[in-house]
Formats: structure tokens, C-alpha cells, sequence
């Protein structure tokens, strides 16, 4: 799909921003105001750190999109997206704050996204270009999961409006990436599809601010309606429509697979992580305050990240795509 290429590097740009205002803006407010055991934070405390994170996988997904899926482009976008994280860090533990920091940041940060895209282009020029569908499904599926992590990540008050904001920017612009994504997988842009992607759009869009709508400690229905309304949109759109229509029995079993698959794989990975120091790690190595004894660091962005691949390995198999390995496309 022609629209791929500027729409993937314009979600990428539009994620940098966001991850300037997150380490400039967001973070602050969630620094504790002093070293006493009284004032260690709790639960989600970072949440800013797990929005910014969640923006640098935007970043890399943008790229896999504009890529059109190909390793030559998804290789180094992977290898971008772990460079990030660790500058993340290290911006996180130099506390940039104000509007001077936050221009910086995001100046800074297109410049490297465009150089990057720059050098792919040129090395890319008169190379083969045809989609790599799997690998385009599954940044779908992958986006899909953490649009509700970003839509329901919450504090016990969940009185920051700030919280509210990141939340819904962040969730927004996953699910312009997880329909632009499968979009660009499908075989062919044909009107059907392209309205499919509009309402999908439209739909998802309402569906995150339901979800920042409804209390803290109820969002899970609303958020295993959005992630199931959001994953099988994204089987109708990627995958084949033999006779010019979906093979709904198909799609029938992707709305199971939808509707328990990432419950299941965020509980299975929230689980390892607070078995295993992850959080606290990047906590230590961002010179933050450790979380407090009786709560747990967790970073859901992971857990998201993770159970949105386990996804991707569900959904996005040659065979769920509507061909056999080795038959024409």
C-alpha cells in the first residue's frame, strides 16, 4: 500500500512528540517529594515512564509500517526502539523540565527519526517492496494490546488530569497505528476495507474514552470490550476476503482468541515481572525512589508489549492470513 510509507513515518514523528512531553511534562509530576519511607511511592506511581515507553514501541511500529513490514526496515527499527529506551533512561535520570526541554527533546528526537528513516530509504532505493503482510498484522496486533493498557493505566486517586491526558493521547494514536497497520496488510485497498477502517477508527476511539470515563478499579470489562472490538477488526481488515467478502467463521474463532488471549497473557507476564526486579531496575537506573514494599514496580508497557506479541504469534500465522506457506498471493 502506497499510504503506508508517510502515514508509518508520521505516526513515528507524532510518537516522539509525545515521548518528549512525557519525559519533560509527565514524569515530574510523578517524582516523590523526598527519600522517607512514608513518602515511597506505590502502584503506578511512574505511569508517565509506561506511557513514554509505550510511545517508543509507537515509534518502532511506525517504522515496521512505513517499511511495509520488510526486515530490512523492522530489523533496525527494533534496534532503534532498544536505543531509545535506554536514552529514555538516561533523559528520565537528568530530569529535563519546561517548555525549552520539552522542544529540545522532540526537535531532537524527529531529527533522529529522520536521519534514520533517511539512510533506510537511500539503501532501500530500487529494492523490491512488496508488503510483508505477517510482520504488518502483527505490529497491528501488538498496537491493538496496548491500546488498552494505555487507555486503562491508572492510580488508586486517578485524580491527575495529567494521567487522563497521557492516557487518551497515548491510546489514540495507538489505534490510528494498529488500523493503519492492518490496513497496509490487507491484499488489496478496496472501499469495503477503507470504510471497515474508518469505522474501526471511529469506534476504538470512543471505546478509549469510555474507558478513562469509567472509575479506577472497573476499567477491565471496558478494556476486554476494546482490545476484542479492536483485534478482530484487525483480522477483517489484514486477512484474505475470498469472493470479495470475510470468511466470517474465520473471524468468529479471532474474536475468542480476542476476548481471552490478551487477559491471559498480560496476568501470565504482570506475574513473571513481579516475580522478577524489572521495574525496579529501570526504577534504580532512572535515579527514581524505589516503590514500596507492600506494592509491586511493575512496568505494564512490558507486560503489554509481551502479551501484544503472544497475540501477533496467534493472529497473524500465514495461515490466518488466508493463503499456505509456498502458495501464491
Amino acid at each position: 500500500m502506497r499510504f503506508a510509507r508517510p502515514v508509518g513515518l508520521l505516526i513515528s514523528a507524532a510518537a516522539v512528540v509525545l515521548w518528549a512531553i512525557g519525559a519533560t511534562v509527565w514524569q515530574p509530576l510523578t517524582e516523590p517529594l523526598g527519600p522517607w519511607s512514608e513518602h515511597l511511592p506505590g502502584n503506578n506511581t511512574y505511569w508517565a515512564r509506561d506511557l513514554r515507553f509505550m510511545a517508543v514501541v509507537a515509534v518502532t511500529l511506525g517504522l515496521v509500517v512505513a517499511g511495509r513490514g520488510q526486515v530490512r526496515w523492522s530489523g533496525p527499527a527494533v534496534v532503534l526502539g532498544g536505543l531509545w529506551i535506554a536514552a529514555d533512561v538516561a533523559v528520565d535520570r537528568a530530569d529535563p523540565v519546561g517548555v525549552e526541554a520539552t522542544v529540545l527533546l522532540a526537535v531532537g528526537g524527529c531529527a533522529v527519526l529522520g536521519v534514520f528513516a533517511a539512510v533506510l530509504l537511500w539503501l532501500d532505493r530500487g529494492t523490491p517492496s512488496a508488503a510483508d503482510r505477517r510482520a504488518l498484522t502483527g505490529a497491528a496486533c501488538v498496537a491493538g494490546v496496548l491500546v488498552a493498557v494505555a487507555a486503562g493505566i491508572e492510580l488508586p486517586s486517578d485524580r491527575e488530569p495529567e494521567l487522563n491526558q497521557g492516557g487518551l493521547a497515548t491510546a489514540a494514536l495507538l489505534v490510528v497505528l494498529a488500523v493503519g497497520a492492518a490496513l497496509a496488510a490487507a491484499p488489496e485497498r478496496s472501499r469495503a476495507r477503507v470504510g471497515l477502517a474508518a469505522g474501526l477508527t471511529v469506534a476504538c476511539l470512543l471505546g478509549v474514552g469510555l474507558v478513562r470515563a469509567v472509575p479506577p478499579g472497573s476499567r477491565l470489562l471496558p478494556e476486554i470490550a476494546l482490545w476484542t472490538v479492536l483485534l478482530t477488526g484487525v483480522t477483517v481488515l489484514a486477512w484474505d476476503w475470498p469472493g470479495g467478502r470475510p470468511v466470517w467463521r474465520h473471524h468468529t474463532l479471532a474474536v475468542l482468541a480476542a476476548l481471552a488471549g490478551p487477559f491471559v497473557l498480560l496476568l501470565i507476564t504482570a506475574v513473571a515481572m513481579m516475580l522478577l526486579p524489572i521495574g525496579a531496575t529501570f526504577t534504580a537506573l532512572a535515579g527514581n525512589s524505589p516503590i514500596n514494599s507492600a506494592d509491586s514496580d511493575v512496568l505494564v508497557s512490558l507486560a503489554g508489549l509481551l502479551a501484544g506479541l503472544g497475540m501477533a504469534l496467534l493472529l497473524a500465522g500465514p495461515p490466518a492470513l488466508g493463503h499456505r506457506p509456498g502458495a501464491p498471493r
